[in-house]
């Protein structure tokens, strides 16, 4: 975007008719006072600065200002290659991506971050990116490990109604006075959809109390499986490294009711080893390993201690709906009657993995009733933990408050084990390597072909010739104006499009030549 597209934002309103050099970006209805600070910009003598600015970084709406400069150094002679400062920058400021992987937060840099969770994925599912596609022989599922229920709510049942029968023998309404049942279609997109029945039977405590443990209740589940594995196999548990290693890749979800979910692909190996990878036991294949999966996540247990004296002890598990399936190339987890390939698994992973909690709030509110009382319930929570300083209870509950935009959930949202993959570290420095290759390449207008140089791109950062050393100061965080983050989130819609167009258009040609 430039001065020479400055019509083409005015007229925004105007849906674009493709995606060409000036084809006009589509922002939603402005109030009178982001129309004044658009105009503003687009007239103002740094439009065009700004412009590249934010190019450079990749459209992101809540970039990073730095001050500051670095030194690339010959990291065996000592010799200055080059120097940079951000006062040399036309905006006199260094930005830096955001790289939130909320969607709702920055859909520039959530994009970046699924496209580095789709290839971590996709790698230890058929290799690539420095792992061997014999990891593709391992036994592989997919499973999906749910939170148990905390009280009835709101639910798409695929054209059913939503709750048509309440506890069996039990009273037509709770003891509030609000029906137990719920004889609506709900569609899709219904508002109520997660809301609970009744709010006063819901168990919030409980809910948050099992979101907050949940990261736990993970490392006690791959705990039991590797111990499962171990005797299934016949070795004590402390001695499976020598013949077989589990590995995963797992990502969080919320669902619609505000509790978080586990989907994960998890891999059998062959013996720890250095470089990993190895061929996996052939006593186990993927059907016994989904039982093993099954088996492990029904049976662990995990026991709490309350907030306070008031509060009693919790025993937690994972819900009933817990979904174990093979991975093949001939079925996918979502739909058995239709193909599976690495991509598609790997693409839902990584779709899940910038959700956020507020992503089923309202979108004309930017709240959600159910998930604002787990909000203040969780602020409650925390209070009370305070107050009894850990006299009883557990005094980590203290802590609940500064999670409650998560709802409770302190985990990382995206995590594996050591030999699953690459890590998203190495696909991040490829990415830096690879853009200075291409500045370059443009700059001597010479062609580079980044495949063939994907083991370079990949290397260990020992293998660096180079050092940089920096000084920088925090200058703040995101752009100066309202109208400036509008745009940019813009800006990041149009460029997803057109990956989507240029993907669709790489998909119609590959049809045709077929």
């Amino acid at each position: 975007m430039h001065s020479e597209s400055t019509a083409g934002v005015a007229s925004s309103r105007a849906r674009f008719p493709g995606y060409g050099e000036h084809a006009p970006l589509e922002l939603q209805a402005l109030s009178p006072r982001l129309e004044a600070q658009l105009a503003d910009l687009v007239v103002a003598g740094d439009f065009d600065d700004w412009s590249h600015a934010l190019a450079r970084v990749g459209n992101c709406a809540h970039p990073v200002r730095l001050h500051g400069q670095s030194l690339t150094l010959d990291a065996t002679t000592g010799e200055v290659l080059s120097r940079y400062s951000s006062a040399e920058e036309p905006l006199g400021v260094t930005h830096v991506r955001c790289g939130n992987r909320r969607a709702s937060v920055c859909p520039s840099c959530s994009r970046v971050y699924a496209a580095d969770t789709f290839q971590l994925i996709r790698a230890g599912i058929a290799g690539g990116k420095t792992v061997p596609d014999t990891v593709a022989d391992n036994p592989l599922v997919f499973a999906t490990l749910t939170a148990p229920s905390f009280g009835h709510v709101h639910g798409h049942r695929d054209g059913r109604p939503c709750r048509p029968h309440g506890p069996a023998g039990g009273p037509a309404r709770c003891r509030h006075g609000l029906p137990t049942t719920c004889t609506t279609r709900h569609d899709v997109d219904d508002p109520l959809l997660g809301q609970s029945l009744c709010p006063c039977c819901y168990d919030y405590g409980s809910h948050l109390v099992w979101q907050w443990w949940a990261p736990e209740l993970w490392k006690r589940f791959t705990i039991a499986l590797r111990r499962s594995v171990a005797k299934a196999l016949g070795v004590p548990a402390t001695r499976l490294g020598e013949v077989a290693t589990v590995q995963y890749a797992k990502v969080a979800e919320y669902q619609r009711r505000g509790v978080i979910h586990f989907h994960a692909l998890i891999r059998l190996d062959g013996p720890s080893s250095t470089d990993g990878f190895a061929q996996a036991p052939g006593e186990l294949g993927a059907a016994a390993l989904a039982d093993l999966v099954r088996d492990a996540a029904a049976g662990v247990r995990l026991t709490v201690a309350g907030v306070d004296h008031q509060d009693p002890a919790r025993r937690l598990a994972y819900g009933r709906q817990v979904d174990v399936r093979p991975v093949t190339t001939r079925s996918r987890p979502d739909d058995p009657d239709r193909g599976l390939t690495p991509g598609q698994v790997a693409g839902y992973l990584a779709k899940y993995a910038t959700k956020a909690a507020d992503d089923h709030d309202s979108p004309d509110t930017g709240s959600n009733p159910h998930h604002r009382r787990l909000r203040a319930t969780a602020r409650d929570l925390a209070i009370r933990a305070r107050a009894t300083a850990g006299a009883t209870g557990d005094e980590r509950y203290a802590k609940l408050d500064d999670w409650t935009h998560m709802l409770g959930f302190r985990g990382h949202f995206g995590t594996k084990s050591r030999r699953y993959s690459i890590t998203l570290t190495a696909l991040r420095r490829a990415r830096r390597r690879a853009q200075t290759l291409i500045a370059g390449s443009r700059a001597q207008g010479k062609p580079i072909d980044l495949a063939a140089l994907e083991a370079d791109l990949l290397a260990d950062d020992e293998h660096d010739t180079t050092l940089v050393i920096g000084q920088w100061t925090y200058a703040g965080t995101g752009w100066p104006t309202d109208a400036q983050t509008v745009l940019a989130t813009a800006a990041a819609a149009r460029a997803r499009e057109h990956d989507q167009w240029k993907a669709a258009q790489r998909t119609n040609g590959r049809s045709r030549e077929s």
